[in-house]
């Protein structure tokens, strides 16, 4: 499994903006791509730093996806008055849940 990891820079008040993106347009935008495998998204409201990580099945599917994933990430941070301050693509080595 592969993983692209967005951060998105913006004030606390651009919490709210950002989370409702990633839950309305983000995630539905992204599940309709090939391989697209699930997303979590992390937030520090007292820097309005986000992060976005979407999952994929294969690193294939992950670069097939990168253009329709920069449309999503800049939108998000045009909704969300947020800078992108970084793009990373990561193999995903571990994964356990309870």
């Amino acid at each position: 499994m592969f993983a692209r990891m967005s951060t998105l820079l913006g004030s606390p008040d651009s919490i709210e903006p950002g989370i409702a993106s990633a839950r309305d347009q983000v995630f539905p935008g992204a599940k309709e791509l090939d391989g697209f495998k699930g997303m979590i998204a992390l937030a520090d409201r007292s820097t309005g730093k986000m992060i976005a990580i979407t999952l994929w099945d294969s690193e294939e599917a992950m670069h097939a996806s990168e253009q329709a994933a920069a449309g999503l990430r800049q939108t998000s941070a045009d909704e969300s008055a947020a800078q992108i301050g970084g793009v990373e693509r990561l193999e995903v080595v571990f994964d356990e849940r309870v």
